[in-house]
């Protein structure tokens, strides 16, 4: 299946800028279950690309002169398999990823949450990550606009809800506490519903040696639908954009990304 792709993410100040630097994951990368055919990413300077601790293709961009907006797009075309059948180990040993973060530290709550699965998952780990995926989207509903990039996977878990990205936090700290690898996923997701946001969060669980999606928010198998950009310990670490600045008082960001198949 080939998908097409459109990301615009755009930042407004209030207030001019006099130096920033990105740090810009917008660029899928060729590999074992997907194969981008066609990528531009067009900047208002040119970067360095570079790859970082987890081999993500990141692009860094500094603006030594004063500005009061930042535009980014990246077009494209990816082909993907209509069925995911997981990836192999990469340079970063799946183990690495039983590390816990600030933003996925297991609290008291979290763990009794997830204690009860931990033999189905010791036992038959895919059947039993699947429905810890399945208990954690009952329970954390998505809710937009009641958490933002700092919030902590126990302060989303008490709210019962938050974005993508909170859901993923708190999945990853259960798979982590029982015991299963597993990893922040960034990237976009191709859905029969057009609603849906394109640019999407999961998580990869490493079972029977290979890397499986699981897609939190839509409850299912992150599949042949999905187009990785980024992974890593946390959103921190696999964000799209991220970065510093001097100056600029009040930032508005504002992103549009849309996921077709290609030629409709």
């Amino acid at each position: 299946m080939k998908l097409s792709v459109y990301h615009a993410t755009t930042y407004r100040y209030a207030e001019p800028v006099s130096r920033s630097t990105q740090y810009i994951r917008l660029t899928p990368v060729t590999n074992n279950r997907q194969r981008v055919l066609e990528w531009q990413l067009d900047l208002p300077t040119r970067s360095i690309e570079l790859l970082d601790a987890f081999g993500n293709l990141t692009n860094l961009m500094t603006l030594s002169t004063s500005h009061d907006s930042i535009a980014i797009v990246g077009t494209g075309t990816v082909e993907v398999p209509e069925v995911d059948e997981g990836e192999p180990a990469d340079l970063v040993h799946p183990r690495v990823f039983l590390r816990e973060t600030e933003l996925t530290a297991l609290d008291e709550s979290i763990a009794a949450f997830c204690e009860p699965m931990r033999k189905q998952v010791a036992s038959r780990p895919l059947i039993g990550a699947t429905d810890l995926m399945t208990a954690v989207q009952q329970v954390m509903s998505h809710k937009a606009g009641v958490t933002d990039a700092e919030t902590t996977a126990s302060q989303a878990f008490s709210l019962q809800g938050g974005a993508a990205q909170d859901q993923v936090h708190v999945f990853l700290a259960c798979c982590r506490h029982l015991g299963l690898p597993a990893r922040y996923v960034s990237g976009y997701a191709y859905t029969q519903d057009r609603a849906a946001v394109a640019s999407r969060a999961w998580s990869e669980v490493w079972i029977s040696n290979r890397w499986v999606g699981f897609d939190v928010s839509l409850g299912s198998n992150a599949d042949g639908g999905h187009i990785k950009l980024a992974v890593g310990l946390d959103y921190r670490d696999a964000c799209p954009v991220r970065g510093i600045r001097l100056g600029g008082g009040e930032e508005v960001l504002s992103t549009t990304s849309q996921v077709r198949k290609a030629g409709t």
